[in-house]
């Protein structure tokens, strides 16, 4: 489990024969094989460590609902180490589970702040929620605005200076993982005889379109 909050921008040493391997810094600090880490908001496993750089195992499977496979020396990734539970909650409960990808496809500046747009698929977009949480390649961010197959976000300086979003163009692959909560009250109000509807979580302050 992760925050969404990244910790460190790391560069690709390599990808090859289903092995990621990242050069990081701070996030290397008392990493241990078998821990978690977060690559671009998907959740890792460490299986080999080097002076200044860790190593993952990357499947097949992974490589396709993410945009993982397409990274190359030197390609720059927003890192995240696990999340521990006694501590500050900055962002929103980030599993690393990617739902689906996305594309950028707008981008200007207003003032300090960069404004960025991303179409989804409707998988991802059933979820997206105006004010609400959304994890674009790892880092946790509040929807300004949705339209029927896109939504919009706004980067303020220190998450301009500190992910890889910044880099990102007009036509970029994101990853996109939406808030978990949105998806535990999407399924609850699913039709099938719960007595948990739409208008009981409304009446309980959970944001229902």
């Amino acid at each position: 489990m992760f925050t969404g909050i990244v910790q460190e921008i790391g560069s690709v040493v390599s990808l090859r024969e289903g092995k990621l391997t990242i050069e990081g810094g701070a996030v290397l600090d008392g990493l241990e094989l078998g821990a978690s880490v977060a690559v671009n908001g998907v959740c890792l496993t460490v299986t080999s460590l080097a002076p200044g750089s860790f190593t993952v195992d990357v499947v097949p499977e992974t490589l396709r609902r993410s945009n993982l496979g397409g990274l190359r020396k030197p390609d720059r990734v927003n890192l995240e180490r696990a999340l521990r539970f006694n501590g500050e909650l900055g962002g929103h409960l980030v599993q690393g589970h990617i739902d689906d990808t996305g594309t950028v496809t707008a981008k200007t500046r207003e003032r300090e702040a960069i404004l960025m747009r991303f179409s989804a698929p409707d998988s991802v977009m059933r979820y997206i929620v105006t004010k609400g949480f959304i994890a674009i390649d790892g880092t946790s961010l509040t929807v300004t605005d949705k339209q029927s197959n896109s939504f919009g976000i706004s980067l303020i300086p220190m998450t301009q200076n500190l992910t890889i979003l910044p880099d990102k163009k007009v036509g970029d692959t994101v990853n996109l993982e939406a808030d978990i909560i949105g998806k535990y009250v999407a399924e609850f109000i699913r039709p099938s005889g719960s007595s948990v509807t739409a208008e009981f979580l409304k009446d309980h302050g959970f944001p229902v379109q």
